[in-house]
């Protein structure tokens, strides 16, 4: 299986992803929030980008474009395939197939620099909310 992780930029293959406090960037409250531990609140929209569950593990994913959010979210984030380093446990914070691991090395770049179009974004939010009523209908 090939696995990937969206995130911080810069990484070569060789590269080891370990665990890292949440990316903050200036001015935004969301961020700010995350940063101090809190969950991220948007009246009339209520919790958004919930705090990880694991900030001791590294996430992994078997979903390019669910990776490809994520490293869209950090500024310039790349997206890297990567192999996983330690046991893979399943994660429960999404309903995509993600794990978490103790660490992961980077065995490509697979993308730079990405930014998701607003149909991508359209089409995930729509993959997403079908997987959501998928697993509240088990």
């Amino acid at each position: 299986m090939r696995y990937f992780h969206g995130g911080i930029p810069g990484l070569k293959p060789g590269d080891l992803i370990t665990p890292h406090p949440p990316n903050a960037v200036e001015g935004c409250a969301i961020c700010a929030a995350k940063a101090a531990g809190q969950q991220p609140v948007v009246e009339g929209l209520g919790v958004v980008d919930p705090l990880t569950e694991r900030t001791d593990r590294v996430y992994v994913t078997s979903d390019r474009n669910y990776a490809r959010f994520y490293a869209s979210k950090y500024p310039r984030g790349d997206l890297y395939t990567v192999e996983p380093i330690g046991e893979l446990e399943p994660s429960t914070e999404d309903h995509f197939p993600s794990w978490t691991v103790p660490a992961a090395r980077v065995r490509h770049v697979y993308d730079h620099y990405v930014q998701l179009t607003a149909s991508q974004r359209r089409s995930l939010l729509r993959r997403w909310t079908a997987a959501d009523i998928a697993a509240a209908v088990r």
